[in-house]
This record gives structure tokens, sequence and C-alpha cells, in this order.
């Protein structure tokens, strides 16, 4: 029984992290052990997650399998975009280039600022009065 061939990468946005895994197949996405669409029911977030595939024309080449957790759905597609673009680097290095020029291997950096202490959240003040 031969060792069958896997790539993995992480990807992260906002809280959500992704591990993703491809594997030699036909094009299926599971996540966390669902169909992509069952998953991801918003056609713009399965449409944002298989685009470094459609850049690299690996699409039908490779199962897609994820396990992402954190944060909301946006978040988690954002995750699962950036770790499938970091593991088809591990399938071949000419992809850098497409992918870089892209933005899909860039760490999206935003997160939610934090509130602070005498603010009702993190930039809202109470309303002033002069008396």
């Amino acid at each position: 029984m031969a060792a069958e061939v896997q790539y993995w990468g992480t990807g992260r946005r906002k809280t959500s992290t992704a591990r993703v895994r491809l594997v030699p197949g036909n094009g299926n996405l599971i996540i966390n052990d669902k169909d992509i669409k069952v998953y991801f029911h918003r056609e713009s977030l399965i449409k944002d997650i298989k685009s470094p595939m459609e850049l690299t024309k690996t699409l039908s080449t490779f199962d897609v399998l994820v396990n992402v957790q954190g944060g909301g759905l946006s978040g988690q597609a954002g995750a699962v975009r950036h770790g499938i673009a970091r593991a088809l680097l591990e399938v071949d290095k000419d992809f850098r280039k497409p992918l870089k020029k892209a933005g899909y291997l860039t760490r999206d950096p935003r997160m939610t600022e934090r509130k602070k202490y005498g603010l009702k959240k993190a930039r809202k003040a109470p309303q002033f009065s002069k008396r």
C-alpha cells in the first residue's frame, strides 16, 4: 500500500484558522466533513474559495479537505482561500508568481480593534456635556 501524496497549507483570516489538505482527486471540496455548498451556502464565498485553484488550473486535479474553526463565514472563507494558496505552493513552486500577484498569499492583517477603558466600544466615547 503506497502512501498517498498530500500537500498541506494553513490559512488565517481575522480569528479563523483553516488547515487545508490537497490530495489527488477530481475537485471535491469538503469543509468540516460537509460539502462546500452545504457549509458555505453563499455562491460568492464559494467562488472566492475556488479562485486560487482556478488561477492555477488545478481545480479538477485535487480534492480539498479542510478543517476550519473560529470566526464567521466570511473570515472562514478567507482562511480557506489562504490555506489553499499556501498548499498549492507545495505542489509547484512556479505557482508563486501568479498567486502572489493575485494577492492570495498575503495574510489579511485586519482584526477587530480592542475595546478601551473609559469608552463604550473601541472608539465610541460617552456623550460629552460641558456642564
